[in-house]
Parts: structure tokens; C-alpha cells; sequence
């Protein structure tokens, strides 16, 4: 039966409405200034596409909110927080790497987001974002495969017959013979040092190009932990002759002008650590090894307290959007709200 009543949105649409549009308005600003500088044409390509589906996605979201009578989040705009005429600070193998991991980490965000939509109509427009980020995803991986900047992850040779766990020393790690890595554990390992070898030369880059040196000092320890834990998972692999990821590091320019803001720059250090979290949390779930799990427990904790001091640098600075909350029944109750 038809109704004239709107079905709301639940909160967890809301929210992922809310952290979407932040995370576009970035891209877009990142977009528009990779675009002043990228010289190959299908990088460039791949880049304009991003733009236009990332404005695309704004207005989408900016429709759900309104009819919601939800306030539109400022996020970030190309006149607060990014200058597109500043020097190049990124090479063109950089920004195509960094269109790669993140169309792999928004392929993760939207399915979770399709997950979190009740509505008919969020759950067709973030299945849609899906579908065109898996396009971007490919065409990227395609092209840096053709450009020789892909770093296959390791091969390993199939076994006679399959098998099972036979005996408890399958968990060990610590102490006497460790067994190799499982591809399980090696996808993971793989995947993490992929990300946060990106993440590492981004804080290069905007170690070089903050104007704060408070700032500066927290990219600085956050490049020293992105590269303790590269080198850690680094060992891991070398331990089995196993094959680790390229740096990117080296495709930062000597550019130090103004470039991003310092809040623009903040958050995409807070976004990398939130996701480097979660993509740890998710590959120590299903890590046997008890080294390896303490390995990134150890590296978990350090994150956690890397992306406080973060969150603290920016609600100090006035940059930490606050996202929609649930009412404060007690102050209500008391007379104390609006």
C-alpha cells in the first residue's frame, strides 16, 4: 500500500552520507590541482573522470541531506583549501598509484555503505558508486601494469593435494621454527604495505609544504611509524624470500610552496591512519601466526595513539567537523537544549 510518508534516513545513512561528501570535497581539491600537473594523457584521463564523478556524487548527496533537512557538511572547497597554481609536488607514476589505492579503499567504503542502506534509493546510489569506482580501479591497475609501476605480490607454488592443520605448532611464532607465511597472510601483509607505502610519501610531501610547524612535527612522527611499519612487514616477507612493494617516496618534487592546507593535510593523515586500522584490525582476525598477530596488535596500538593526537591537533585548530549525533536526552530533559 502507497504512502505519503517519507521513509527517513537511519543514522547509519546519514552517516554514510556525511563521511562521503568529506571525503569528496578532499578529492576534489586533490583532483583539481593533480590536473594543473599531470602530463600523461591517460593518467590525466583517469583523473578527470575522478572529478567529474566525485562532483557528480556531491550533489547527490547534497539532495539526500536536504530533503532530510540535514545541514550540508563544509568539508573542503578549492578556495579554502588547496592552491591549484603552486608548484608540482607530485611526480605522475605518484598520482597514478594514488588514484589506484584509492578507488581499492572506496570499493571497501561503498560495499559497506550498501550494507548500511535500508532505502531503495541510497542502497541503487552507492551500488552505482561502486560499480564506477571499480571502473576507475581497473583502468588504473591496467595502466600501471603497462607502465611497469605495479608490484605483483608474491607467488607461491600450489601444494600436492590440499591439507589440514595437524598439529598446534601451525600458530606458533615466537619461539623455535616459525612455518612460511599462508597466502591468507601474505595477501594481507601485501595488501597493508601497498597502503602504507603511499601513505608514507604523502606525509613527505606535506612534511615539505606545511606552513605549521606543530603540523610539520606530526607528519614528521607519523612518517617515522609509517616506515618502522613497512620495515617490520618488509622483514616478515624477507624471512620467506618473498617479493615487498615499491617505495613511492622518491616521487616527491623539492617543491615546499603552499600547496594544501594544514586542515586539508590533517585530515587525509587522519583518513590514512583511520583506514590503516581498520585493514590491520581485519588482517589480524584472520592471521595464525601468534608473531605476526603481535605484530599488529603493537602496530595497532601505535596508530591508535597517532590518530588521537591527530584528532586533538585538529578539534585544537578548529578543523574536526562534528557528524550528526543522536539528541542529548538528558539535557532535554533538563531544559538544556535548543
Amino acid at each position: 500500500m502507497k504512502t505519503n510518508n517519507p521513509i527517513r534516513l537511519t543514522a547509519p545513512e546519514i552517516a554514510s552520507l556525511w563521511t562521503q561528501y568529506i571525503f569528496e570535497t578532499m578529492s576534489i581539491c586533490f583532483f583539481r590541482y593533480a590536473l594543473e600537473h599531470i602530463e600523461d594523457h591517460e593518467v590525466k584521463s583517469i583523473y578527470q573522470t575522478s572529478l567529474e564523478l566525485s562532483k557528480k556524487h556531491v550533489k547527490k548527496i547534497t539532495e539526500f541531506m536536504s530533503k532530510e533537512n540535514y545541514p550540508i557538511p563544509l568539508g573542503f572547497t578549492e578556495e579554502d583549501d588547496v592552491n591549484i597554481h603552486a608548484p608540482r609536488l607530485f611526480q605522475d607514476p605518484f598520482y597514478l598509484n594514488y588514484i589506484y589505492i584509492m578507488t581499492l579503499q572506496g570499493m571497501t567504503g561503498y560495499a559497506l555503505s550498501v550494507s548500511n542502506s535500508i532505502r531503495s534509493d541510497l542502497r541503487k546510489y552507492y551500488i552505482t558508486c561502486m560499480s564506477e569506482t571499480m571502473e576507475l580501479f581497473d583502468q588504473s591497475i591496467d595502466l600501471m601494469l603497462s607502465k611497469g609501476l605495479f608490484t605483483r605480490p608474491p607467488i607461491i607454488s600450489p601444494p600436492d593435494s590440499i591439507d589440514f592443520v595437524k598439529h598446534q605448532s601451525f600458530l606458533t611464532g615466537w619461539l623455535g621454527d616459525r612455518r612460511p607465511l599462508n597466502a591468507i597472510e601474505i595477501g594481507d601483509i601485501s595488501f597493508n604495505m601497498l597502503k602504507m607505502h603511499l601513505h608514507a610519501a604523502l606525509k613527505v610531501g606535506f612534511i615539505q609544504v606545511t606552513q605549521s610547524k606543530e603540523i610539520r612535527q606530526h607528519f614528521m612522527r607519523g612518517l617515522e611509524i609509517a616506515n618502522k611499519h613497512i620495515k617490520i612487514f618488509d622483514s616478515v616477507f624477507k624471512e620467506d624470500k618473498l617479493n615487498s612493494p615499491i617505495s613511492w617516496q622518491s616521487m616527491i618534487t623539492n617543491s615546499t610552496s603552499m600547496t594544501f592546507s594544514d586542515k586539508y593535510m590533517m585530515y587525509q593523515i587522519q583518513l590514512s591512519t583511520q583506514l590503516s586500522l581498520s585493514f590491520y584490525g581485519s588482517a589480524m582476525s584472520v592471521n595464525s601466526r601468534r608473531d605476526i598477530g603481535a605484530d599488529y596488535l603493537r602496530l595497532i596500538l601505535e596508530l591508535l595513539k597517532f590518530g588521537e593526537d591527530g584528532a586533538n591537533l585538529m578539534i585544537k585548530n578548529g578543523w574536526l567537523e562534528q557528524p550528526p549525533t543522536a539528541s542529548d536526552r538528558e539535557s532535554l530533559a533538563n531544559g538544556k537544549g535548543k
